[in-house]
């Protein structure tokens, strides 16, 4: 009964010292298993005459039921522990506030919600949108245009040469998105109804200047196009652009190599308070150039000047972008400056159409 005793109290003990539900059953098979301590003894008691046989028998069911109920009791214990140690890892503090949406942090860049804003109004008129590339031959850039070849333009000062190819032609970062319309014009036969808008490479930088700046350009080809036309459809995008129910445009005589008559368009405003705002006071604000599509620019595309005519503008998207956002710095636009972007961002998902407005 000495053994009985010993072997108790080692098993007991090894089921308190478990620390896991692993080392648990390690016990239990030691124990209780097919070859363990105590299946061993009830396996002997064949051997043992009646009466020993009778009292052994008793007291090896009894260390069986005690060691039973104490690894049932182990366990539930491990149990809770497991359980309470999991809830401490995985805890977590209502009272906190709720984690941020990506979709709420990005942002779209100013720059991308007025193109999507420029596409919206002229989508509406009934244009498409043409492009081209980044780098552009100087036929294309210059020639086709009407610039004569001392056109001060050319000038390294104003243009991005790059350097000669095996041919000796000299390519350039093109200055303005008017290529754009050179190859609209010799690929697509009239009428056209195009905007262009691009990236642009200068060689200027200031607070209203940087060496790449984008630019939106408008181009109309049809028999019976005319300056009246041009009139409406810049007063049509100021209006839907500014969000305003009436402006009031200037158109002065000026001069560029790729339209006659040339004229560079004022709009009407107001600045108290050192906030401009459009459709209304007695101030006028410069904001586009335009014309008439040039003659020679017309033959150098392949199209009959006496059959066809036609209007195109050109806007700055950052500098109109600025006037309508009150944006004081070009220069801010390029700069990656995530705090900038996260005050004067759009939200992804403020889709900018003239149904539901343009700037939500």
């Amino acid at each position: 009964m000495s053994d009985f005793s010993s072997l108790e109290q080692e098993t007991l003990a090894a089921i308190d010292a478990a620390a896991d539900e692993t080392a648990l059953e390690a016990v239990r098979i030691a124990a209780l298993g097919k070859k363990g301590t105590i299946s061993a003894l009830l396996s002997g008691l064949g051997k043992l005459p009646p009466e020993a046989r009778k009292e052994q028998g008793a007291a090896i069911n009894l260390l069986k039921e005690k060691v039973t109920a104490a690894l049932a009791l182990r366990r539930a214990g491990l149990k809770e522990a497991a359980l309470q140690a999991r809830l401490a890892a995985e805890t977590l503090d209502v009272t906190l506030p709720a984690r941020v949406s990506p979709l709420d942090l990005g942002r779209l860049h100013p720059i991308s919600q007025v193109t999507d804003e420029l596409a919206a109004i002229f989508a509406e008129m009934g244009f498409s949108i043409a492009e081209g590339p980044d780098i552009e031959t100087d036929d294309y850039n210059f020639g086709k245009l009407n610039f004569p070849p001392d056109h001060p333009a050319r000038d390294m000062h104003d243009t991005f040469f790059l350097a000669a190819g095996a041919s000796g032609e000299r390519k350039v970062l093109r200055t303005h998105t008017s290529p754009v319309q050179v190859r609209t014009m010799l690929t697509q036969k009239p009428p056209i109804r195009v905007i262009c808008p691009g990236r642009t490479y200068r060689c200027d930088s200031d607070q209203t200047h940087t060496p790449m700046f984008h630019q939106v350009e408008g181009l109309v080809i049809d028999k019976q196009a005319n300056l009246g036309h041009l009139k409406w459809i810049l007063q049509e995008f100021c209006k839907a652009f500014f969000e305003v129910a009436d402006v009031k445009m200037r158109f002065r005589p000026s001069f560029f190599p790729f339209t006659e008559p040339s004229m560079e368009v004022d709009i009407q405003c107001s600045r108290k308070g050192g906030e401009i705002r459009f459709g209304e006071g007695e101030d006028w604000l410069e904001i586009l150039g335009c014309g008439m599509v040039h003659p020679n620019v017309l033959r150098n595309c392949g199209l009959d000047p006496d059959v066809y005519q036609g209007f195109a503008w050109g806007i700055g998207i950052d500098r109109i972008a600025m006037l309508k956002y009150g944006m004081p710095d070009l220069r801010a636009f390029f700069e990656a400056d995530i705090r900038w972007l996260t005050h004067y961002g759009f939200r992804p998902f403020d889709v900018p159409t003239l149904l539901s407005g343009l700037s939500n």
